[in-house]
Protein backbone atom coordinates (compact mmCIF):
# COMPACT_ATOMS: atom_id res chain seq x y z
CA UNK A 1 0.00 0.00 0.00
CA UNK A 2 2.87 2.42 0.67
CA UNK A 3 4.29 2.14 -2.86
CA UNK A 4 0.83 2.64 -4.33
CA UNK A 5 0.34 5.69 -2.09
CA UNK A 6 3.74 7.16 -3.09
CA UNK A 7 2.83 6.82 -6.76
CA UNK A 8 0.13 9.44 -6.33
CA UNK A 9 0.77 13.11 -7.05
CA UNK A 10 2.23 15.25 -4.23
CA UNK A 11 2.87 12.23 -1.98
CA UNK A 12 6.35 12.06 -0.47
CA UNK A 13 8.51 10.00 1.85
CA UNK A 14 11.19 12.10 3.57
CA UNK A 15 14.03 10.30 5.37
CA UNK A 16 16.74 11.47 7.76
CA UNK A 17 19.28 11.12 4.95
CA UNK A 18 17.63 13.71 2.71
CA UNK A 19 18.34 17.45 2.55
CA UNK A 20 14.61 18.12 2.61
CA UNK A 21 14.31 16.58 6.10
CA UNK A 22 13.38 19.40 8.54
CA UNK A 23 16.52 20.74 10.21
CA UNK A 24 14.52 21.78 13.28
CA UNK A 25 13.55 18.14 13.88
CA UNK A 26 17.18 17.05 13.55
CA UNK A 27 17.91 19.17 16.63
CA UNK A 28 15.52 17.09 18.73
CA UNK A 29 16.64 14.03 20.72
CA UNK A 30 14.36 11.55 18.93
CA UNK A 31 13.66 12.65 15.34
CA UNK A 32 11.40 10.28 13.40
CA UNK A 33 13.48 8.40 10.79
CA UNK A 34 10.75 8.71 8.14
CA UNK A 35 8.06 11.27 7.45
CA UNK A 36 5.12 10.61 5.14
CA UNK A 37 3.91 13.84 3.58
CA UNK A 38 1.21 15.16 1.27
CA UNK A 39 1.46 18.62 -0.28
CA UNK A 40 4.39 21.01 -0.28
CA UNK A 41 7.43 19.42 1.44
CA UNK A 42 9.29 22.74 1.18
CA UNK A 43 7.27 23.90 4.20
CA UNK A 44 9.22 21.46 6.41
CA UNK A 45 12.13 23.90 6.54
CA UNK A 46 10.14 27.12 6.85
CA UNK A 47 10.30 29.12 10.07
CA UNK A 48 7.23 27.89 11.96
CA UNK A 49 5.17 28.39 15.09
CA UNK A 50 2.86 25.83 16.68
CA UNK A 51 -0.68 26.85 17.67
CA UNK A 52 -2.55 24.29 19.76
CA UNK A 53 -5.39 24.14 22.23
CA UNK A 54 -8.61 22.58 23.38
CA UNK A 55 -10.69 20.32 21.14
CA UNK A 56 -13.78 21.47 23.03
CA UNK A 57 -12.97 25.11 22.29
CA UNK A 58 -15.13 28.13 22.99
CA UNK A 59 -16.32 30.34 20.16
CA UNK A 60 -13.98 33.15 21.25
CA UNK A 61 -11.09 30.71 21.52
CA UNK A 62 -11.61 29.67 17.90
CA UNK A 63 -11.75 33.31 16.82
CA UNK A 64 -8.51 34.03 18.71
CA UNK A 65 -6.72 31.01 17.21
CA UNK A 66 -7.90 31.89 13.70
CA UNK A 67 -6.79 35.50 14.03
CA UNK A 68 -3.38 34.80 15.59
CA UNK A 69 -2.66 32.12 12.96
CA UNK A 70 -3.57 34.47 10.14
CA UNK A 71 -1.48 37.31 11.58
CA UNK A 72 1.58 35.11 12.18
CA UNK A 73 1.23 33.53 8.74
CA UNK A 74 1.04 36.96 7.11
CA UNK A 75 4.28 37.75 8.96
CA UNK A 76 5.93 34.81 7.20
CA UNK A 77 5.65 32.04 9.79
CA UNK A 78 4.26 28.63 8.87
CA UNK A 79 1.60 27.52 11.36
CA UNK A 80 1.91 23.96 12.69
CA UNK A 81 -0.92 22.15 14.48
CA UNK A 82 -2.57 18.76 14.84
CA UNK A 83 -5.81 18.95 12.78
CA UNK A 84 -7.90 18.29 15.90
CA UNK A 85 -11.32 19.81 16.48
CA UNK A 86 -11.48 23.26 18.02
CA UNK A 87 -8.32 25.36 18.32
CA UNK A 88 -6.17 23.27 15.96
CA UNK A 89 -8.69 23.47 13.13
CA UNK A 90 -9.24 27.20 13.65
CA UNK A 91 -5.47 27.79 13.51
CA UNK A 92 -5.14 25.83 10.27
CA UNK A 93 -8.01 27.78 8.72
CA UNK A 94 -6.51 31.11 9.74
CA UNK A 95 -3.14 30.22 8.23
CA UNK A 96 -4.74 29.04 5.00
CA UNK A 97 -6.30 32.49 4.61
CA UNK A 98 -2.86 34.08 4.77
CA UNK A 99 0.44 33.74 2.94
CA UNK A 100 2.66 31.22 4.72
CA UNK A 101 0.44 28.13 4.69
CA UNK A 102 0.22 25.47 7.38
CA UNK A 103 1.42 22.00 8.39
CA UNK A 104 -0.93 19.44 9.94
CA UNK A 105 0.83 16.69 11.92
CA UNK A 106 -1.32 13.57 12.33
CA UNK A 107 -1.55 10.86 14.96
CA UNK A 108 -2.41 8.31 12.27
CA UNK A 109 -1.31 7.49 8.76
CA UNK A 110 -1.02 10.45 6.40
CA UNK A 111 -3.71 8.87 4.22
CA UNK A 112 -6.36 9.09 6.95
CA UNK A 113 -8.35 12.27 7.59
CA UNK A 114 -8.91 12.30 11.35
CA UNK A 115 -11.23 13.40 12.78
CA UNK A 116 -13.69 12.84 9.95
CA UNK A 117 -15.38 16.15 10.73
CA UNK A 118 -12.21 17.87 9.43
CA UNK A 119 -12.02 15.94 6.15
CA UNK A 120 -12.58 19.02 3.99
CA UNK A 121 -9.91 20.89 5.98
CA UNK A 122 -7.54 17.93 5.55
CA UNK A 123 -8.08 18.08 1.78
CA UNK A 124 -7.47 21.83 1.68
CA UNK A 125 -4.24 21.50 3.67
CA UNK A 126 -3.08 18.67 1.39
CA UNK A 127 -3.61 20.98 -1.57
CA UNK A 128 -2.32 24.29 -0.15
CA UNK A 129 -0.11 23.26 2.78
CA UNK A 130 1.36 20.01 4.08
CA UNK A 131 0.05 16.89 5.81
CA UNK A 132 2.76 15.05 7.82
CA UNK A 133 2.89 11.79 9.77
CA UNK A 134 5.60 9.46 11.04
CA UNK A 135 3.14 6.54 11.07
CA UNK A 136 2.99 4.05 8.18
CA UNK A 137 0.23 4.41 5.60
CA UNK A 138 -3.03 2.91 6.85
CA UNK A 139 -2.20 3.29 10.57
CA UNK A 140 -5.42 4.14 12.44
CA UNK A 141 -5.49 6.82 15.16
CA UNK A 142 -4.77 5.51 18.67
CA UNK A 143 -4.43 7.39 21.99
CA UNK A 144 -0.75 6.56 22.31
CA UNK A 145 0.02 8.11 18.93
CA UNK A 146 -0.90 11.66 19.89
CA UNK A 147 1.96 12.41 22.31
CA UNK A 148 4.32 11.24 19.54
CA UNK A 149 2.53 13.59 17.16
CA UNK A 150 2.86 16.41 19.70
CA UNK A 151 6.65 16.03 19.89
CA UNK A 152 6.83 16.52 16.12
CA UNK A 153 4.61 19.62 16.29
CA UNK A 154 6.96 21.05 18.93
CA UNK A 155 10.08 19.93 17.08
CA UNK A 156 9.08 21.64 13.82
CA UNK A 157 8.41 24.97 15.53
CA UNK A 158 10.39 27.89 16.93
CA UNK A 159 7.76 28.23 19.63
CA UNK A 160 4.34 27.02 20.75
CA UNK A 161 1.25 29.13 21.41
CA UNK A 162 -1.47 27.56 23.58
CA UNK A 163 -4.76 29.37 22.97
CA UNK A 164 -7.08 27.37 25.23
CA UNK A 165 -6.61 24.27 27.31
CA UNK A 166 -7.81 22.67 30.51
CA UNK A 167 -5.27 21.44 33.04
CA UNK A 168 -5.59 17.97 31.51
CA UNK A 169 -5.41 19.19 27.91
CA UNK A 170 -3.13 17.41 25.46
CA UNK A 171 -1.99 20.83 24.25
CA UNK A 172 0.03 21.13 27.46
CA UNK A 173 2.01 18.07 26.31
CA UNK A 174 3.05 19.99 23.19
CA UNK A 175 3.98 22.97 25.35
CA UNK A 176 6.09 20.75 27.60
CA UNK A 177 7.89 19.26 24.61
CA UNK A 178 8.60 22.79 23.36
CA UNK A 179 10.00 23.85 26.73
CA UNK A 180 12.15 20.71 26.96
CA UNK A 181 13.59 21.50 23.52
CA UNK A 182 14.44 25.03 24.58
CA UNK A 183 11.79 26.51 22.29
CA UNK A 184 9.56 29.42 23.30
CA UNK A 185 6.22 28.76 25.00
CA UNK A 186 3.40 31.29 24.75
CA UNK A 187 -0.05 31.24 26.36
CA UNK A 188 -3.15 33.32 25.75
CA UNK A 189 -4.88 34.30 29.02
CA UNK A 190 -8.63 33.98 29.35
CA UNK A 191 -11.49 34.29 31.79
CA UNK A 192 -10.77 33.10 35.33
CA UNK A 193 -14.20 31.42 35.20
CA UNK A 194 -13.38 29.31 32.14
CA UNK A 195 -11.99 25.79 32.63
CA UNK A 196 -10.49 26.16 29.14
CA UNK A 197 -8.17 28.91 30.42
CA UNK A 198 -6.75 27.08 33.42
CA UNK A 199 -4.08 25.27 31.41
CA UNK A 200 -2.91 28.55 29.86
CA UNK A 201 -2.83 30.24 33.25
CA UNK A 202 -0.82 27.34 34.68
CA UNK A 203 1.71 27.70 31.84
CA UNK A 204 2.03 31.43 32.51
CA UNK A 205 2.66 30.73 36.21
CA UNK A 206 5.40 28.30 35.13
CA UNK A 207 7.12 30.90 32.96
CA UNK A 208 5.35 30.86 29.60
CA UNK A 209 5.11 34.26 27.92
CA UNK A 210 1.70 35.89 28.30
CA UNK A 211 0.48 36.86 24.83
CA UNK A 212 -1.87 39.73 24.01
CA UNK A 213 -0.89 40.34 20.38
CA UNK A 214 0.82 38.61 17.49
CA UNK A 215 3.67 41.06 17.89
CA UNK A 216 4.40 39.62 21.35
CA UNK A 217 5.29 36.36 19.59
CA UNK A 218 7.13 37.93 16.66
CA UNK A 219 9.25 40.04 18.99
CA UNK A 220 10.17 37.07 21.19
CA UNK A 221 11.14 35.02 18.14
CA UNK A 222 13.04 37.99 16.65
CA UNK A 223 11.04 37.42 13.49
CA UNK A 224 10.06 41.03 12.82
CA UNK A 225 10.71 44.48 14.23
CA UNK A 226 8.19 45.49 16.87
CA UNK A 227 5.39 47.94 16.30
CA UNK A 228 4.03 49.80 19.30
CA UNK A 229 0.54 49.95 17.81
CA UNK A 230 0.34 46.25 16.93
CA UNK A 231 -1.17 45.19 20.26
CA UNK A 232 -4.05 47.64 19.93
CA UNK A 233 -4.67 46.62 16.33
CA UNK A 234 -4.69 42.94 17.26
CA UNK A 235 -7.14 43.40 20.11
CA UNK A 236 -9.46 45.50 17.95
CA UNK A 237 -9.31 43.02 15.09
CA UNK A 238 -10.18 40.09 17.37
CA UNK A 239 -13.14 41.97 18.84
CA UNK A 240 -14.45 43.02 15.43
CA UNK A 241 -13.74 39.73 13.67
CA UNK A 242 -16.55 38.27 11.56
CA UNK A 243 -15.05 34.77 11.72
CA UNK A 244 -17.68 32.09 12.25
CA UNK A 245 -16.47 29.43 14.70
CA UNK A 246 -16.89 25.88 13.38
CA UNK A 247 -18.42 23.27 15.65
CA UNK A 248 -19.46 19.63 15.16
CA UNK A 249 -22.77 18.49 16.60
CA UNK A 250 -23.13 19.68 20.20
CA UNK A 251 -23.35 16.07 21.38
CA UNK A 252 -19.78 15.42 20.17
CA UNK A 253 -18.54 18.18 22.46
CA UNK A 254 -20.71 17.10 25.38
CA UNK A 255 -22.88 20.23 25.14
CA UNK A 256 -26.52 19.71 26.07
CA UNK A 257 -27.88 23.00 24.68
CA UNK A 258 -27.12 24.12 21.11
CA UNK A 259 -26.71 27.79 22.00
CA UNK A 260 -24.07 27.27 24.70
CA UNK A 261 -21.34 26.39 22.20
CA UNK A 262 -21.63 29.87 20.69
CA UNK A 263 -21.62 31.77 23.98
CA UNK A 264 -18.40 30.74 25.71
CA UNK A 265 -17.14 32.49 28.83
CA UNK A 266 -16.49 35.97 27.47
CA UNK A 267 -19.10 38.73 27.29
CA UNK A 268 -21.10 38.57 24.06
CA UNK A 269 -23.97 40.65 22.67
CA UNK A 270 -27.14 39.25 21.15
CA UNK A 271 -26.29 40.46 17.63
CA UNK A 272 -22.98 38.57 17.63
CA UNK A 273 -24.66 35.50 19.08
CA UNK A 274 -27.32 35.64 16.36
CA UNK A 275 -24.64 35.93 13.67
CA UNK A 276 -22.57 33.06 15.08
CA UNK A 277 -25.48 30.67 15.53
CA UNK A 278 -27.34 31.47 12.32
CA UNK A 279 -30.58 31.57 14.31
CA UNK A 280 -33.19 34.32 14.18
CA UNK A 281 -33.07 37.05 16.85
CA UNK A 282 -36.38 35.77 18.21
CA UNK A 283 -35.08 32.22 18.58
CA UNK A 284 -31.90 33.43 20.27
CA UNK A 285 -33.88 35.60 22.70
CA UNK A 286 -36.18 32.71 23.58
CA UNK A 287 -33.25 30.36 24.20
CA UNK A 288 -31.45 32.97 26.29
CA UNK A 289 -34.54 33.43 28.43
CA UNK A 290 -34.74 29.67 28.97
CA UNK A 291 -31.04 29.49 29.91
CA UNK A 292 -31.33 32.52 32.17
CA UNK A 293 -34.34 31.06 34.03
CA UNK A 294 -32.27 27.89 34.53
CA UNK A 295 -29.45 29.99 35.98
CA UNK A 296 -27.02 28.96 33.22
CA UNK A 297 -26.37 32.41 31.72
Amino acid sequence: PTLKWLAESNHYLVTLAEDSYPKALLETPDPPPILFAIGNPGLLNRAAVAIVGSRNATAQGQVNAHYFAKALSNAGLCVVSGLALGIDAAAHRGALEASAATIAVLGCGADIAYPKFNTSLYNEIAECGLIVSEFPIGTPPRPGHFPRRDRIIAGLSLGCLVVEGALSSGSLITARFSADLGREVFALPGSIHSPHSKGCHALIKQGAALVESSNDILEQLNHLATNDQQSTRDATAVRQSKIHPVFPNPEILGIDHPLLQYIGYDPIDVDTLTERSGLTPGAVSAMLLELELDGRV
